[in-house]
């Protein structure tokens, strides 16, 4: 029975659209009730006020200065932990999303129903709500590759996805990658003989910005698309 929920927030200069996204998890965390929420943003390398928000937000925040996504995450879940450190890991469910991301207020309800069917982690789908300053070619170049449907799917993304920590510490936790931290981790569960759902029924909603956080991420790809449309 999962009893304390973490999210995890990594955050690189995001003092703009980090509100929004603390305002969704907040009605996510009211939405699971009866079941403890921590909410953690790790403020990395920030020059803006990420993490002065991130507090008036109601999250507690964690600095470093890795400039690393992965190292960001993994310092947030060593915080989650330590608060649930009387707990077992195998009731302890870890989530992560990015900064410019917003979660449907179901988010947490739902990743901690699929912990509490068996699950070891959730990897959920996202959904660009606004495609501006992009042609219509790229929104369409995006929707045929990356599928539609109910059934499984081959996606990752640190902007939705949730483990079990019991699950999560098998399998090393994040490393210290500058981006497909999330990618790693999914295969290190799996390779530890954790069961990951892979569905298209827990969607997040994330911006088309052209303003990189890390490299080879999602604002990346739709630069490739864009390319590949031209």
């Amino acid at each position: 029975m999962i009893r304390l929920v973490g999210v995890v927030v990594p955050a690189h200069n995001e003092q703009d659209l980090l509100p929004a996204c603390l305002a969704s998890l907040r009605r996510a965390a009211r939405a699971l009730h009866g079941t403890q929420v921590h909410l953690v943003v790790v403020a990395d390398a920030c020059r803006d006020r990420t993490a002065s928000v991130a507090r008036r937000g109601g999250a507690a925040v964690i600095t470093v200065g890795a400039r690393s996504v992965g190292a960001a995450r993994a310092a947030g879940v060593r915080e989650v932990l330590r608060r649930a450190r009387h707990l077992d890991p195998a009731d302890v469910w870890l989530a992560t999303t990015d900064a410019d991301t917003l979660v449907p207020a179901c988010w947490l309800r739902e990743h901690a129903r699929y912990g509490n069917r068996g699950w070891d982690a959730v990897a959920g789908t996202v959904r660009v709500a606004d495609w501006s300053g992009y042609r219509a070619d790229v929104r369409s170049l995006f929707r045929a590759r990356y599928g539609t449907g109910t059934g499984p799917h081959t996606h990752v993304h640190g902007a939705n996805l949730g483990v079990r920590a019991a699950a999560y510490l098998r399998a090393g936790g994040f490393a210290d990658l500058p981006t497909a931290e999330d990618r790693a981790l999914v295969a290190a569960v799996s390779a530890s003989g954790g069961r990951v759902c892979r569905t298209r029924g827990l969607t997040v909603v994330t911006s088309a910005r052209r303003e990189a956080r890390v490299p080879h991420g999602f604002s990346d790809y739709l630069a490739e698309l864009e390319a590949a449309s031209a």
